[in-house]
C-alpha cells in the first residue's frame, strides 16, 4: 500500500489535484485560492507544490492530495486512494489471503460488490426489455450495472453467505431483514436494481423499481437501502460519481428526481445529471453540489408533486449559496418521457431554456394569475421567499429591482417586504447551530422572533466587521449601538457564544455582505430594522392590554396604554422614514 500511494505523489502534483477542484493563482513561491471548505472573500488557501502539501490559514485546515479529496469528495482514505489512484493510471492490487483484519466498512464494500454482480446476473430478458421500452439502452444498463431482484424470499441473502458474508454484515448492509423465524427475508425482491454508489464509485446501496408479474400490487413503486454505516440518501445523488467530471466542465448540475429520468439525460449527452434517493434535496446535496459548481438546474417531475418538491429543492440549494435555474417540462411529462416521446433536442431545448427560479415563479404566476391585486398577493407570498433565500447581494437586488417592474411599485417597498419576512429556518440553523441567542418561547410574537434573528445577523456582521480591522469602521460604535438596540442582557447573550461559533457567524456575514459597496449603512439600516421590530412588538403587546383593560372597564390603565400606545406608534412611525 505504502508503494502505491508513493506512486500516485510521484504521478500526480498537488496542484494537479487541487485544480481541479478551485481556481489557483500565483502567490510567490505558493499558488493560492479561496478555500473550498469554508467562505471568504479574501484567498487564504494556500498550496505548496514543492512541499505536495495545502493549507488555510482561514480555517487551519491542510494535508495532501489524499486528505485533499478525502475532504473535498466525502470519503474515507480508501475512497480517495481509489479515485487518485484511477486519475494517476496506478493499478490498485489487493493481496489476497492477508493476515490484516479487514475493518467492517471494507468488508461492506466487498458485500455490496458482490450483490451487485448477483443483481446483474439475474437481469432477465424480459427486464431487459422493459429497459428497452423505456428507451434505456443496453450500453447504458450495462455502464450503470441495472440488474435484477427475483421474487425467492433469500435468494440473495443466501448467495452472500456462500461468498463467506455473516448475517450480521448482510444486516449491516441493508440487503436483508429477520423474519418471525430469525432467519432472514431479502430486502429487494420483484425489483429491476439500481446500484448506487459514492464519490469514489463504490457501490454503498440500491434502489429498486418494482417489475415483475409476482410482483405485489401494494408494493411502493420505489424501493432504497435504508440507513447504513455506508449509505446515507441525505448525503448521496445517484450517478454523482459519473457526474462530477461534467458538471466541473460544463460548469453546472442538473438535478432529476429519479434513476430512470437520470439515466435517459445521460443517454441524451447531458452527463452532468444527478438525482435524489428517496429523500427530497438536502443542505448536504447542496454542499456536494457546490465543490463541483455553484450552478443548478431544476428538471424535475411537471407535476403538483414534481412541483411542490422544486420548490423545497430550490429554497435548499439557493441557502446552500447555489444559483438556481428551473427547465420549465411539458405538462404531465417528466424527463424520460420527454426524451422518449418528443426526442433528444426537446430535452435539450428545455436545459437550455431553463430560467432562474425567481424568473420562472414571476412567469408562472403572472400566467395564472393575470389579475394585478391576486398577482401582487401570490409574489409576496410565493416568490419573495425564495428572494430572501439569495445569498448573493448583486443578484438580490437584480431580482428586487425586476420584481418591482412586475408589480409596478418602488424597489423601496419590495425591500421593505422582504425585511418583514421571518428570518428562514435554514439561514438561521446555518448561523448558530445549536446555541441560542436571545431564546424565544412559544409565546413570543412574530415580529419579535424576526428582531431576534436580525440581531443574530446584526452580530454577524459585528463580528465579521472586527475580523476586517479597517479603521474606517467604527466597530466599537457599532457594537454599542448594537447593545442599545438589542438590550444588554440579550447582546451578552450573543457575546458568550464559543469561538466556533463565532468563526461561522463570520463567514455567514462575509458570505452575505463581502460584496456590498456600503456594508456599514446597511449594518445602520439593520440596526433601525431591529429596532423598528422591537417596538412593534412592544406596541402589540400594549394593543392586547389596552384590549384587556377596556374589557375590565380600567380607566386609568386604558389612559396610560394608550399613552404608550400612542408613542410607539410615533417612534415607529419615525423610525419607517429612516429605513
Amino acid at each position: 500500500m505504502a508503494d502505491t500511494v508513493q506512486q500516485i505523489k510521484d504521478r500526480l502534483s498537488i496542484v494537479d489535484v487541487v485544480s481541479q477542484y478551485v481556481k489557483l493563482e500565483r502567490a510567490g513561491a505558493s499558488m493560492r485560492a479561496r478555500c473550498p471548505f469554508h467562505a471568504e472573500r479574501t484567498p487564504s488557501f494556500h498550496v505548496s507544490s514543492d512541499r505536495g502539501t495545502y493549507h488555510c490559514f482561514g480555517c487551519n485546515v491542510g494535508g495532501d492530495i489524499f486528505s485533499f479529496v478525502e475532504a473535498i469528495e466525502g470519503l474515507d482514505f480508501k475512497g480517495a486512494l481509489k479515485v487518485l489512484a484511477e486519475r494517476a493510471g496506478v493499478e490498485l492490487i489487493y493481496e489476497r489471503g492477508s493476515k490484516e483484519k479487514k475493518d467492517e466498512r471494507e468488508r461492506l464494500f466487498e458485500l455490496l460488490e458482490a450483490a451487485t454482480i448477483f443483481y446483474t446476473s439475474k437481469l432477465t430478458d424480459a427486464a431487459k426489455q422493459y429497459l428497452k421500452e423505456r428507451g434505456i439502452t443496453d450500453v447504458t444498463t450495462q455502464a450503470f450495472r441495472l440488474g435484477l431482484a427475483g421474487d425467492s424470499w433469500s435468494e440473495a441473502s443466501e448467495h452472500l453467505r456462500a461468498k463467506t458474508f455473516s448475517d450480521k454484515e448482510i444486516l449491516d448492509a441493508g440487503l436483508a431483514k429477520k423474519n418471525e423465524r430469525g432467519s432472514l427475508t431479502d430486502k429487494f425482491r420483484n425489483r429491476i436494481i439500481f446500484p448506487i454508489a459514492d464519490s469514489a464509485g463504490r457501490v454503498i446501496g440500491f434502489s429498486g423499481r418494482i417489475f415483475g408479474e409476482n410482483a405485489s400490487p401494494d408494493a411502493p413503486k420505489y424501493l432504497n437501502s435504508p440507513e447504513t454505516p455506508l449509505f446515507h440518501k441525505s448525503r448521496i445523488l445517484y450517478g454523482f460519481d459519473r457526474a462530477k467530471m461534467a458538471i466541473r466542465k460544463l460548469n453546472c448540475a442538473v438535478l432529476v428526481e429519479g434513476q430512470m429520468d437520470l439515466l435517459a439525460s445521460h443517454q441524451a449527452g447531458w452527463g452532468n445529471t444527478v438525482a435524489v434517493s428517496g429523500t427530497a434535496f438536502t443542505p448536504e446535496h447542496a454542499v456536494l453540489v457546490k465543490r463541483m459548481t455553484e450552478n443548478l438546474v431544476l428538471a424535475l417531475d411537471a407535476d403538483e408533486a414534481g412541483i411542490k418538491a422544486a420548490g423545497r429543492a430550490a429554497r435548499t440549494a439557493l441557502q446552500g449559496g447555489l444559483n438556481v435555474k428551473v427547465a420549465r417540462l411539458p405538462a404531465g411529462l417528466d424527463p424520460a418521457d420527454l426524451i422518449q416521446k418528443e426526442g433528444v433536442d426537446a430535452w435539450k431545448k428545455a436545459i437550455r431554456d431553463s430560467k432562474d427560479i425567481i424568473m420562472f415563479l414571476l412567469d408562472v404566476l403572472e400566467e395564472h394569475m393575470p389579475q394585478k391585486d391576486r398577482f401582487r398577493r401570490a409574489v409576496e407570498a410565493i416568490v419573495l421567499p425564495f428572494l430572501s433565500d439569495v445569498q448573493s447581494p448583486i443578484a438580490r437586488e437584480q431580482h428586487v429591482h425586476e420584481v418591482a417592474n412586475r408589480l409596478g411599485v418602488s424597489e423601496a417597498a419590495v425591500n421593505e417586504a422582504l425585511i418583514k419576512l421571518p428570518t428562514s429556518a435554514g439561514a438561521s440553523s446555518q448561523t448558530l447551530g445549536p446555541t441560542t441567542a436571545m431564546k424565544s418561547d412559544a409565546k413570543t410574537s412574530p415580529r419579535a422572533a424576526r428582531a431576534t434573528g436580525r440581531a443574530r445577523q446584526a452580530f454577524s456582521i459585528l463580528l465579521w466587521q472586527q475580523s476586517l480591522a479597517k479603521p474606517s469602521i467604527d466597530v466599537a460604535g457599532y457594537a454599542r449601538d448594537l447593545e442599545a438596540t438589542v438590550g444588554g442582557e440579550a447582546f451578552a447573550a450573543l457575546s458568550t457564544l464559543s469561538e466556533g461559533e463565532r468563526e461561522a457567524l463570520r463567514f455567514s456575514a462575509e458570505k452575505l455582505h463581502g460584496k456590498s459597496a456600503s456594508p456599514e449603512r446597511e449594518t445602520r439600516v439593520l440596526l433601525l430594522v431591529i429596532l423598528k421590530e422591537l417596538l412593534a412588538s412592544e406596541l402589540d403587546d400594549a394593543a392586547m392590554a389596552l384590549k384587556k383593560a377596556e374589557n375590565a372597564g380600567d380607566e386609568e390603565e386604558i389612559n396610560r396604554l394608550m399613552g404608550v400606545c400612542k408613542l410607539l406608534t410615533t417612534r415607529i412611525g419615525q423610525l419607517h422614514e429612516n429605513v
